[in-house]
């Protein structure tokens, strides 16, 4: 693999973590200032972000769908593979991410 391929993955991996820890702290302070319960509604923050953290990470829906249809329309399977692995990764950066805020809440996030 490329060496920018894989500093790509490094990437899409803390800016998916970087996108659910900081929308969680910063909403969770929105909570405190409304007189809301800030460590509940962390988690509920948290839940809610994952989906929008993997696109932020991937770089946005088009460019992974134009990907997508490279590798089926013009038979670049090294695309469809490279994309599948930067989303992975970016779902192990949100994961990284529930786990560290469960325990710092020290609840569970459904």
């Amino acid at each position: 693999m490329e060496e920018r391929f894989i500093s790509s993955m490094i990437q899409c991996y803390f800016i998916a973590l970087g996108v659910i820890m900081g929308g969680a702290l910063i909403g969770s302070i929105g909570a405190f200032a409304t007189g809301e319960p800030p460590l509940t509604l962390m988690g509920r923050i948290a839940n809610r972000l994952r989906i929008w953290a993997v696109v932020a990470a991937i770089g946005g829906t088009f460019d992974a769908i134009s990907n997508f249809e490279r590798g089926i329309f013009e038979g670049s399977t090294i695309d469809i593979v490279k994309q599948i692995l930067l989303i992975i990764t970016a779902m192990g950066g949100v994961q990284t991410s529930l786990v560290i805020i469960e325990w710092l809440i020290q609840e569970e996030i459904e």
